[in-house]
């Protein structure tokens, strides 16, 4: 046999082709890259062995059965094919079965698929979300839109139901992949396109950009970049509005005392795709959900992508809408290319959500795009499938096709509904354009909702404090608190209080002077390990202090989202450095004030033991400097207080601070560190403290040295000034309250003086307090030293248990005095 030049070309690239997976993830030959001039079928199963003997006896075949083969073994199969289960009668046996919906519930809410104003609204949503992603697209192709940047082509009905739905005092909140949710929620267009175009104009003055869409006045609360993060801040937002109710209180911005009307329907609504469901932030919320009773909706949004990867490559199962069940949280799902089956099943949900508790809706989708417009779309299947689901999967043209063939809709007049959204759109770009970018300046204007140097004192409590505290607190939790409150006063005023009780003494003080205060803490009930949240629960009930569940990322985030709903958390963490389950949240609480554009304030009060001290034997998790963990992140105020006295007053200014803000207490010394307390008075969040100053004669002789330290450094500090003096010298010590903002004057007026520095350090040398220290001094104050900066920071290696080992790492008393000798008398 003779093969024609084509047909052998044809072979050649079989055997040479990639070789794609099959839905069920057998190895099969692609049909896509295959040359078949010859009408040769390239998808032909003789071909799987790549025998080209047994291939060639049927290439006789006609012109004509070849063409029938190809095109029944050419149909592309995508790797997650439609799920052809999910028809309305499906979707009505889930509203039955799993939310108690009679027939005639069901038939009324079905309705809206045949309601022609309900339907126009709908497609004109979603033409306008088409519209506008298409729009970001080509303006990100021209340089106008810059970073990351994530499309949602594809998911029309989702945003459709939102529009029709979700009501503006509904808390919003979402993932980077945002635009079409912020606009169904009412978010200006315009305003929407001028952020992403980086302009002052735009939703948070061009500091949020695409992964960061925050509007106040449509309680559109972002926007959030890490994958899943916006999981608990939602379940503090739903939080918020139980504590509205609880409390009798009404405002978004600013608490008011009027209590929410009998109608008060808010909910607070959640976006996640189906791949982020997967973390383990699912099931705590779930979990808070169902134990709180929270006004909570989760929407699935399930695409079959975890960014790129094909969920079920990673995920074991994607029915998320299950997730609930063991919770007790009803769930549904529904097919997203039917957007009027979404619409019907939604309302059912929402309302269920609206009277009776939370949610999970599911929403089967298809996502044209890839993960952003950057995406080099690598992965297996991801472009033949795009293309497949716009062709099949569209749900614009599902509505055209079957809105149009059953005469509910001409074509003329969805071409007008379009036509007017790509007005919008064009004006939502013609406005950004047009807007200015913002100032360099207001960068630093956003670091903090209130000045480095605010005086706490004079901050004015809420009038409503009594009132509230009346109709929430029963007599006899208020004579037990105030009894639990003059014990403590008279301690304070004894010098008998201890580190732990001081705090404790402050949280009651100023959640009784403002009842927009709560907290969140781990054996809560028992007071914890130092007695922070003692008395809190059994005094201001579960709604205001949480007994939370041990994940300290979770409560972390539930905090944020009171705190940007009105409310002031309180979060304690039982030992500092649990936080770092909690790192996410941190870093976001404090970029939200920034991020948002200053949109929202981020009233946040963490505070908790940690540190190192010597002779600790913790070992090494419970050694770590959490404090130094944290330094780089923006926007947060970081204090230590190694006495009663600070511990108590920055408790307080932290409480009444509109931003974020990270108290450190030494875990060695909370019970035993006593003294007195400057009651109701609030203590500066940017100032450190001189402890004790070096004699005139020293600084004269040349033999003073200024010494920096903070929480347990202080009482090793403290302990060895007797033994500094007998070497003939004397010290500058000065605490390290502020850590940030550093107050680096009190620095500057000590080194006018002694020009030499020691640091005594709880951190590692790699990356510590004591390297960002030093390294600010060797920048600003250079001139006034007169020997290098000595650092006396742990060691880099972890903490040993053992105090034979543990002497290696951690510094103490006895290196202080080595230190100090040595910058007298030069030996450096």
């Amino acid at each position: 046999m003779i093969f024609p030049r084509s047909a052998l070309t044809a072979v050649a690239a079989l055997l040479g082709s990639a070789r794609a997976f099959s839905p069920s993830g057998a190895f099969v030959p692609s049909s896509r890259n295959i040359l078949s001039s010859s009408g040769i079928s390239s998808g032909s199963s003789r071909v799987v062995n790549n025998n080209v003997a047994s291939f060639g006896l049927h290439m006789s075949t006609t012109v004509e059965d070849t063409a029938t083969q190809v095109e029944e073994e050419d149909a592309f199969q995508p790797m997650r094919p439609p799920d052809k289960s999910l028809t309305w009668d499906n979707v009505a046996k889930q509203l039955s079965d799993t939310f108690g919906y009679s027939d005639e519930e069901i038939a009324s809410y079905a309705s809206s698929r045949s309601d022609r104003d309900s339907l126009l609204k709908l497609y004109r949503t979603m033409q306008e979300c088409r519209g506008f992603e298409n729009a970001c697209n080509q303006n990100y192709m021209q340089g106008k839109i810059r970073g990351f940047m994530h499309l949602d082509n594809g998911q029309e009905s989702i945003p459709g139901l939102v529009a029709d739905s979700i009501k503006n005092g509904d808390k919003k909140y979402s993932y980077y992949r945002e635009h079409t949710h912020a606009l169904a929620s009412g978010v200006d267009p315009g305003a929407i396109m001028a952020e992403l175009f980086m302009k002052d104009g735009g939703t948070c003055r061009g500091a949020g950009g695409s992964m960061h869409i925050f509007d106040k006045p449509t309680n559109f609360q972002g926007g959030w970049a890490l994958v899943s993060e916006q999981l608990p801040y939602a379940c503090g937002a739903a939080k918020s509005i139980l504590l509205d109710r609880e409390l009798g209180l009404s405002g978004d911005d600013g608490k008011v005392d009027v209590a929410p009307g009998d109608d008060d329907d808010r909910i607070s609504v959640v976006f996640i795709g189906e791949g982020g469901s997967q973390n383990g932030r699912m099931a705590e919320t779930l979990n808070a959900a169902a134990k709180d009773g929270l006004p909570l909706l989760v929407i699935v949004i399930d695409n079959g992508r975890a960014i790129n990867t094909f969920t079920q490559d990673v995920a074991q199962n994607s029915d998320i809408y299950k997730q609930g069940q063991h919770y007790g949280v009803p769930g549904l799902k529904v097919d997203g290319t039917k957007a009027d089956e979404v619409l019907a099943a939604g309302r059912a949900v929402i309302d269920h959500v609206r009277t009776k508790g939370p949610a999970v809706l599911q929403i089967h989708t298809y996502r044209f795009m890839g993960h952003s417009p950057a995406d080099p779309e690598h992965e297996r299947g991801r472009k033949d499938e795009k293309k497949w689901a716009r062709d099949s999967q569209d749900p614009i043209k599902h509505f055209e096709n079957k809105y149009v063939n059953d005469g509910t809709f001409t074509q003329e007049e969805l071409d007008d509904v379009r036509k007017e959204a790509l007005v919008d759109i064009k004006a939502a770009v013609k406005f950004a354009d047009e807007s200015p970018f913002p100032d360099e300046s207001l960068a630093k204007e956003l670091e903090f909702p209130d000045a480095p140097d605010t005086d706490y004192n004079k901050k004015i409590p809420p009038t409503f404090g009594s009132a509230v505290n009346a109709r929430t607190i029963s007599p006899e939790q208020n004579a037990v608190v105030t009894q639990h409150i003059t014990s403590l006063r008279a301690k304070a005023e004894a010098g008998e209080i201890t580190i732990g009780d001081a705090i404790n003494l402050a949280i009651h003080e100023e959640m009784m002077r403002d009842p927009t205060t709560t907290i969140h803490a781990e054996d809560l009930q028992a007071g914890s390990s130092y007695d922070i949240p003692k008395l809190t629960q059994q005094t201001y009930g579960q709604i205001r202090a949480a007994d939370e569940i041990i994940d300290e990322g979770h409560f972390i985030g539930k905090a944020l989202g009171e705190g940007m709903n009105g409310y002031r958390p309180i979060v304690e963490l039982m030992n500092t450095n649990f936080g770092i389950y909690g790192m996410a949240e941190i870093s976001s609480a404090g970029n939200t004030f920034a991020t948002t554009g200053g949109a929202f304030d981020m009233p946040m009060t963490i505070i908790g033991a940690g540190g190192t001290a010597p002779n600790q034997s913790l070992g090494a998790e419970h050694s770590q400097p959490f404090h130094a963990y944290v330094m780089g992140i923006p926007g947060l105020k970081i204090c230590t207080a190694s006495s009663p006295d600070a511990a108590y007053g920055i408790t307080k200014s932290m409480i009444r601070d509109n931003g974020p803000c990270f108290l450190f207490a030494p875990v060695k010394m909370m019970k035993e560190s006593k003294g007195t307390v400057d009651l109701d008075k609030c203590l500066p969040l940017n100032t450190g403290k001189v402890l004790h100053k070096a004699s005139d004669e020293a600084v004269a002789n040349n033999k003073a040295i200024t010494v920096l330290t903070y929480l347990h450094g202080v009482k090793e500090a403290l302990s060895v000034i007797d033994e500094i003096k007998e070497e003939g010298m004397d010290i500058d010590l000065i605490e390290l309250r502020a850590l940030k903002p550093l107050d680096v004057d009190t620095i500057a007026k000590s080194l006018d003086r002694t020009h030499k520095l020691a640091i005594l350090d709880e951190s590692t040398r790699s990356g510590g307090v004591g390297a960002t220290v030093s390294a600010i001094v060797a920048e600003d104050l250079f001139d006034k030293l007169d020997a290098p900066v000595k650092r006396l920071s742990m060691d880099d290696a972890p903490v040993p248990y053992a105090t034979t080992m543990e002497k290696g790492v951690v510094k103490r008393g006895s290196d202080l005095v080595d230190a100090v000798f040595d910058l007298g008398y030069n030996n450096i």
